[in-house]
């Protein structure tokens, strides 16, 4: 492996029980024709692809969705199994409290899987009503401790704040329980009101947003509550106890190569952005005849590339070393000026985002884009 290039691999398994009413990703009903015609199409394309992973180490292996937990542990299995892997590899399973038992996740701990990341979104029923979630706050508990006794140690979970009718007592309980839990990661998130969603119809909804200084409130009780409880912050909205940083993640923030597998899944790979048609149909079709299941591809030119990785790799904590990117001269005073406004901040060569910063990240985004 020594000398070889890292990429990771993902794979879209969109199935779902119930599509949430503010969910915009691509999802499929829970039938298990579909989910035979959908390894076929993951066996086909990563018969494509197998020439360049065998040139690369694979340092994760992420199965996201959808509902990956519904797809079958022999299934998953067989993708494992046939996957050069290394030998520290992170292989991330994302599931759903509803559908999670002690021996569905022992079967999955089996089939190679060391990670899982749980849709838990909130401990408050009322709230998870409101979010359309067919799982209550005790299954939501029960299906993290149910991972743990089935071997699998580490454990992250996603909460959502800024629900319509969201107080901050709500929140703050919801924070205190979820500490409480045996996990080894958190990701944090913020509702928004997607377009072609069930929510973005809905004018009552956004009325019932908290408002600004509530979500901000929500936010930092969040960092602080987290910080305080063992899981440190990395990156903007990801929190992490010591050694569990998410490998997978990390490589989007830091420019990691990757292939995406399934219906309407991302890849970055040889300076090419593409995305796979987002109808499982038309996928499997393609791949069939031999031909790429991908109906989008740009690549951004060399200046642009360099930009945009700079400003992915600032939501890191650590920020960047700006000897590390070869930045235009308007670049560099763009950056200046966002330190004199108090966005960023500079030791010696490194610059990274300061509080303002990280609350304001999408304008120095923008700026610097």
């Amino acid at each position: 492996m020594t000398g070889k290039r890292e990429l990771s691999l993902y794979y879209h398994i969109p199935f779902c029980t119930r599509k949430c009413d503010y969910c915009h990703f691509y999802v499929l009903p829970n039938q298990e024709s579909l989910k035979d015609q959908l390894f076929e199409g993951f066996l086909l394309e990563k018969e494509r692809w197998n020439s360049v992973i065998s040139h690369h180490t694979i340092p994760s292996l992420y199965f996201g969705g959808g509902t990956p937990a519904l797809f079958g542990p022999e299934r998953i299995a067989a993708i494992i199994d046939s996957t050069p892997l290394d030998s520290h590899a992170e292989i991330t399973l994302e599931a759903n409290p509803e559908n999670i038992t002690y021996a569905l996740m022992d079967a999955y701990k089996r089939a190679g899987v060391n990670r899982v990341s749980m849709g838990i979104q909130s401990l408050n029923d009322e709230l998870l009503a409101v979010l359309t979630r067919t799982h209550g706050a005790q299954k939501a508990i029960d299906a993290v401790y149910a991972c743990k006794e089935a071997g699998i140690k580490n454990i992250s979970i996603d909460l959502m704040y800024d629900v319509p009718y969201q107080t901050l007592e709500q929140w703050n309980d919801t924070l205190s329980k979820a500490v409480m839990l045996p996990i080894t990661h958190l990701s944090l998130y913020n509702l928004t009101f997607e377009p072609h969603t069930v929510y973005f119809k809905k004018a009552a909804l956004k009325k019932a947003v908290p408002h600004e200084e509530a979500s901000l409130q929500m936010y930092q009780n969040a960092v602080r509550t987290f910080e305080q409880s063992g899981l440190s912050r990395y990156e903007i909205s990801a929190f992490a106890k010591n050694g569990h940083v998410s490998r997978h993640n990390v490589g989007y923030w830091t420019g990691r190569q990757f292939l995406g597998f399934g219906p309407s899944a991302f890849s970055d790979y040889g300076g090419k952005r593409f995305r796979n048609v987002a109808n499982q149909s038309k996928y499997l079709a393609a791949l069939r005849n031999g031909t790429s299941p991908a109906d989008f591809e740009e690549e951004l030119d060399p200046a642009a590339k360099v930009r945009e990785l700079f400003v992915i790799r600032m939501r890191l904590k650590e920020g960047c070393d700006l000897t590390q990117f070869a930045l235009d001269t308007e670049t560099l005073q763009t950056i200046q000026r966002l330190i004199a406004d108090g966005f960023l901040e500079q030791e010696a060569n490194q610059v990274k985002l300061t509080d303002k910063g990280i609350l304001f990240y999408d304008t120095v985004a923008s700026e610097l884009i």
